[in-house]
């Protein structure tokens, strides 16, 4: 059922499919640009291919350690033990010490900024008491995210042949961490080097140094990944997000990632459909505590188009009916369905912007025999 109809303009011109700007082809295994404020995908080469992500695990450490901390398991100023696991974890260090106690904070500047194996394994063992423990959350946490082709065995991203992931999952965590833990995102991601224990490292995301308005993300690099890098950056309202798998090496990673950067801000123009927040429609709910909820988005709906289409937007939200109570705050609740130029463009899902109970016996059983003769 259509509910609302949000149109800019019905102006003729030629077909879209024609004025797409044609996307950069990359020195990569695999890349993806994504549009932060809708998902949509701008540019793509092989983003479902299974690859082994390196360091870029560490997205999702850190995706778990900012919810330990949102949920008070897990203080910034706490004290981790450090194991003789963690001390002797191989690859890219912090260099934490066996026996000691070091603050979370630390450990979270470890992981980020120096890319810390040992870090990484000292967080999961004071979150889930060993990392076993700890990538069993790391698989529920993707499933939940909708990461539907990734395995994780480790907190680190070391090798091993049942780790890994694909550059559309990996997406989905990067986009998932900036939305969920803007603060954090902010706090740490940028930071261009980290001291600890009398070293100072850098770190290893360039774009940091060459492009001021990039602002994370991370690198990761193993012989059998190549070189790679998940990078972010907001040009005004606009935020774009980069994936690049199984470059040739640090500066083709950096050079690369940046082109596509380049090319989704060049050749793309912004329009913010609706705010954060707020309320699309209010559609029907049934056998609910109240009859109607307010639908929208969590994030500013902000959409991609190319340069001359941001006046032939045709936006209409299809609700999902029937919609029975209860409905969860962030509950997928209809599509928004976007055409530009009077061509299919994307379908956009919906959610609720607060729960709506059930109501009582009384009402749904009213309910229940209008929805018969419905």
């Amino acid at each position: 059922m259509k509910i609302i109809a949000f149109l800019f303009a019905l102006v003729p011109s030629l077909v879209l499919a024609q004025q797409l700007p044609v996307p950069p082809a990359l020195a990569a295994k695999s890349w993806l640009l994504i549009e932060s404020g809708s998902g949509q995908v701008l540019a793509s080469q092989a983003p479902d291919e299974r690859l082994e992500p390196a360091s870029l695990t560490k997205l999702m450490t850190a995706y778990l350690t900012f919810a330990a901390l949102k949920q008070g398991t897990l203080k910034v100023d706490q004290g981790v033990p450090v194991s003789e696991k963690a001390w002797r974890t191989g690859g890219s260090k912090m260099f934490i010490r066996v026996g000691h106690q070091v603050p979370v904070e630390d450990l979270i500047k470890g992981m980020i900024v120096q890319s810390g194996n040992d870090a990484c394994v000292a967080l999961a063992e004071a979150i889930a008491g060993s990392e076993d423990n700890f990538a069993q959350m790391m698989n529920r946490e993707a499933q939940r995210l909708g990461m539907k082709a990734s395995s994780f065995r480790n907190s680190t991203g070391l090798p091993d042949p049942q780790h890994y992931t694909t550059a559309r999952d990996l997406a989905t965590l990067a986009g998932a961490l900036i939305r969920d833990f803007p603060e954090e995102y902010a706090k740490y991601y940028a930071l261009k080097e980290y001291r600890y224990n009398n070293i100072t490292q850098p770190n290893r995301n360039r774009l940091l140094w060459i492009d001021p308005t990039v602002d994370g993300v991370k690198t990761g690099h193993t012989e059998a990944a190549g070189y790679c890098l998940i990078s972010s950056a907001k040009r005004g309202p606009r935020r774009l997000l980069s994936v690049v798998l199984g470059a040739a090496s640090d500066s083709v990673r950096a050079q690369e990632s940046l082109k596509l950067l380049n090319y989704g801000f060049q050749f793309y123009d912004a329009v913010q459909l609706y705010a954060r927040e707020q309320a699309v429609s209010s559609l029907k709910v049934w056998k609910g505590g109240a009859a109607t909820v307010k639908a929208g988005f969590t994030g500013d709906f902000i959409l991609a188009v190319p340069k001359g289409y941001a006046q032939k937007i045709q936006a209409d939200l299809v609700s999902q009916q029937p919609l029975i109570a209860p409905v969860a705050a962030g509950q997928t609740v209809g599509t928004m369905k976007v055409s530009v130029d009077g061509k299919h463009y994307g379908d956009y899902p919906v959610v609720a912007l607060e729960s709506v109970p059930q109501a009582g016996v009384f009402g749904r059983a009213i309910d229940s025999v209008r929805l018969w003769f419905n």
